[in-house]
């Protein structure tokens, strides 16, 4: 019989399968925003970009003029503005003209035919004007750019907008779309497409918008295309994307309902499981990697079905924090630990056994009073307790969570920090929580090696637990080097196959035992040795 959950499991299933359908339109109006948006800016950089150096190349060409020039409208100035023009990309005509607008000479001798269509503008940081002026035949809106020349004399740089004509511009600019290059004043140069939509969009109006400068010129350019005709020029990939997650979703629901009609996931019963006593305590042994004695052990878990099998705690672990269900499962480990190790710890009062808590046993402060109920009262000491809560899953409530651990230091337990390094604490988060002990996860012990001489991240985690003035166990010990690594580092306590994998109770305490015989032997002997020197 399933459990209840598996109908659960079912429906989530169901809803989950039908996801990339409903989320096809979500995500290709985020890509196509993104995209187009990404367009639009290179589209205005673009722009900008030719104004700018169109605008600087004649003020620069100016400049030089100026500079070659002694005076105005001889023969050398007239033929060093006729080379300037021939060298420039950009600039049309240089004119020599008064105050008042009479032309005096050009660079070609010709009467230079433009009209004015702003009002003469200063550029920051230069001692030029800019005035957007119509020349002669030009499609393109030109610019004007004048230097004085004493206090009579202008002399100006006509240049085009752009290097291209308004027809060539409406070809590059998508049906709907709209460019406008304008003033920073605000006087409009020239727009490109009906800017009519834009300029009287409302909030359910979406445009992809973007806007730039022409470098310190005052000159601003602003493209826009209504959202809906963008995405409409996605068609192609919207029925790609339609088709690839309807396959998706019908694997997926095929899968999952496949995966909850054959399967007999051990989740599923996990709480009949609790109740029956199935979920059995195993113990990990500690050891002292000086001495080689018993520190003591952690106490891991292992689901023993009625048919023997033995289920690891990797396939149940993670649904039974996320149900709730390692609340009574972690009180149904005390309850054996407590019959368990018993004479144990009466034995050996030095010993800790340490016990995994998870994050859901830091919302309220229930844990502390079960903790007492258990263990008051009996062989095992509350200071031989050792509470690990795991770092890859903070503590989401402090408040409450900063009472629990209060609750359980005063009794007299300690608490350890298990996978340190891997998650998400700091030096700070370990100090608020009042950490007595760091377990370092077998991933950083795993990176010594033989022959290996320094592991910076490992050393920096011993040198943090040192500061902190806390324990430290290592987890994951399997070989000799690694032992021997640790301990020249000053780590004392240790736990890995190289010691013993986690043990039922049976075996554990046979172990226990022919280590502390073997201690008390040892220290017998040191005993005799010391009084007979």
């Amino acid at each position: 019989m399933k459990s209840r959950y598996s109908h659960i499991l079912m429906l989530l299933g169901a809803i989950l399968a039908f996801l990339p359908i409903v989320a096809v339109d979500y995500l290709l109006d985020a890509y196509v925003r993104v995209r187009e948006r990404d367009n639009a800016f290179q589209y205005v950089g673009t722009i900008t970009s030719q104004i700018a150096v169109g605008s600087h190349d004649a003020i620069a060409s100016l400049r030089t003029i100026l500079a070659d020039s002694p005076s105005l409208c001889t023969p050398t100035f007239v033929a060093n503005v006729q080379v300037a023009i021939e060298n420039s990309l950009n600039m049309k005509q240089v004119l020599v003209e008064n105050a008042d607008g009479v032309q005096y000479c050009d660079a070609f001798g010709r009467n230079v035919s433009f009209s004015p269509l702003s009002k003469a503008l200063p550029v920051p940081g230069r001692t030029e004007t800019i005035t957007l002026v119509q020349f002669g035949e030009m499609d393109m809106p030109a610019l004007k750019i004048t230097q004085s020349f004493g206090e009579l004399r202008r002399v100006s740089a006509f240049v085009p907008l752009l290097g291209q004509t308004k027809g060539s511009l409406s070809e590059g600019i998508d049906a709907g779309g709209m460019l406008r290059v304008s003033l920073t004043d605000g006087t409009s140069i020239m727009t490109i497409g009906d800017p009519t939509g834009f300029d009287r969009r409302t909030e359910s109006t979406e445009f992809i918008f973007a806007q730039g400068f022409a470098g310190e010129m005052p000159l601003k350019v602003e493209y826009a295309m209504p959202f809906a005709m963008a995405r409409a020029g996605y068609a192609d990939l919207d029925v790609s994307f339609t088709i690839v997650a309807c396959l998706m979703s019908a694997a997926f629901l095929i899968l999952a309902l496949n995966y909850v009609r054959r399967s007999r996931v051990p989740a599923f019963d996990l709480e009949r499981a609790i109740a029956r006593g199935e979920i059995k305590p195993y113990y990990q042994p500690v050891i002292n990697l000086r001495t080689g004695g018993l520190v003591g052990c952690e106490v891991l878990c292992r689901w023993e079905k009625k048919n023997g099998e033995i289920v690891p705690p990797g396939a149940f672990i993670d649904y039974a924090e996320v149900t709730g269900l390692a609340i009574p499962m972690t009180l149904s480990l005390m309850q054996q630990v407590k019959y368990d190790l018993s004479d144990l710890c009466t034995l050996m009062p030095d010993m800790k056994v340490a016990i995994n808590l998870f994050e859901g046993h830091f919302r309220d402060d229930s844990i502390v009073a079960d903790v007492q109920g258990i263990f008051g009262n009996s062989p095992v000491n509350f200071r031989q307790l050792v509470f690990e809560i795991t770092e890859r899953h903070p503590l989401a409530n402090s408040g409450v969570a900063n009472s629990v651990i209060a609750g359980l230091h005063a009794m007299g337990c300690k608490l350890a920090m298990d996978d340190a390094g891997t998650g998400h604490s700091n030096l700070a988060y370990l100090g608020t929580l009042g950490i007595d002990v760091i377990k370092i996860d077998r991933i950083f012990v795993d990176m010594i090696k033989p022959g290996t001489t320094q592991v910076p991240v490992l050393d920096g985690l011993i040198a943090m637990a040192k500061d902190l003035d806390c324990e430290i166990v290592a987890e994951g010990v399997e070989t000799e080097a690694q032992a021997l690594y640790l301990r020249a580092r000053g780590v004392v306590q240790a736990q890995g196959f190289i010691f013993a994998p986690a043990l039922k109770n049976s075996a554990f305490k046979e172990l226990a035992m022919a280590l502390h015989a073997n201690m008390a032997e040892t220290t017998q002997i040191e005993a005799v040795v010391a009084s007979a020197a």
